[in-house]
């Protein structure tokens, strides 16, 4: 039979192996001592009948039964133990491992290992005793190699995480640098921009203010201008109206004498002429100063 692997983990395999055999063997000596305390209670007469035996066999099969099933339950336990201090020492190096389920029940792998049983148990009973069925802790050269490469490979990932934190910091600060010239640069130009803009917009409103005044001058000329030609236009319509005046009392006066000399009728006709012309004049005044007048 192939040995199994590394002497130190043959070692412990022919430690459990020991563990194992010295719990059957007790595991037996109770089955056998079922067999004894039937013997010697209940076998007592020379003669039984049917069901008699039938009810020792009976009680015989539950206790066997009974010493059988916690064995097996206990070897059950008992293995997942040792596979648990097999995954904790194995997680701390960071290792995982695997089993084979139906590798279990290989007839040739299992014949092998009862081989090497029987060829264990051959050697010298002291040295059986001497052994201690106890795992001893993972310090060999191998696993400490792999711990050493482990923390070597950490070390090395954590100088290249350190120069990229450092080219990173470089850069931030690269980037804050020009971030603050180019705000600063935007702020100059936002300054050059605004005092531009301020000296456009007051020329713009000088410009305003002087075509205010202009319209302001023009319009109070316009409007001084309106004021005279409304005042002659009002002074000629009273001088109209003092004529029209003159003329009725002239012609009123015409009308009298018409009535004492009506001979007199060529002067008359003359002043009736002069009282149309008159009136024509007055209509076209009104309308002159009808243009001038505001609209109430």
């Amino acid at each position: 039979m192939a040995e199994f692997g590394h002497e130190h983990h043959q070692n412990e395999v022919v430690n459990y192996m020991r563990f194992a055999r010295s719990k059957m063997v007790l595991r037996l000596k109770t089955i056998d001592s079922c067999f004894e305390e039937l013997k010697d209670s209940r076998l007592v007469e020379e003669t039984f009948t049917v069901d008699e035996v039938k009810e020792m066999l009976d009680g015989l099969q539950m206790v066997v039964r009974g010493e059988v099933e916690m064995e097996l339950i206990n070897t059950a336990h008992t293995n997942v133990l040792l596979l648990r201090q097999l995954f904790s020492q194995a997680e701390k190096f960071y290792l995982r491992l695997q089993s084979d389920i139906s590798e279990l029940e290989n007839r040739e792998l299992l014949e092998q290992v009862a081989e090497f049983e029987k060829t264990d148990f051959k050697t010298d009973k002291r040295n059986q005793e001497t052994s201690k069925p106890k795992l001893a802790p993972l310090n060999e050269g191998g696993v400490s190699e792999l711990l050493n490469k482990e923390i070597a490979r950490l070390q090395e990932e954590n100088d290249k995480l350190k120069a990229r934190m450092r080219t990173l910091e470089s850069q931030a600060m690269s980037a804050l640098d020009e971030r603050t010239k180019a705000d600063r640069a935007l702020k100059d130009l936002q300054k050059v921009q605004g005092d531009q803009q301020l000296a456009s917009q007051s020329k713009e409103i000088n410009s305003l203010e002087d075509t205010v005044a202009s319209l302001r001058d023009d319009y109070e000329r316009s409007l001084s201008a309106n004021s005279a030609s409304q005042k002659g236009l009002q002074e000629n319509l009273i001088s109209a109206k003092h004529e029209l005046l003159r003329v009725q009392d002239q012609l009123s006066l015409a009308e009298k004498e018409l009535d004492k000399k009506f001979q007199q009728t060529a002067a008359y006709r003359n002043m009736k002429e002069i009282l149309t012309k008159k009136n024509e004049q007055i209509k076209d005044i009104r309308k002159r100063l009808q243009r001038y007048e505001p609209n109430e």
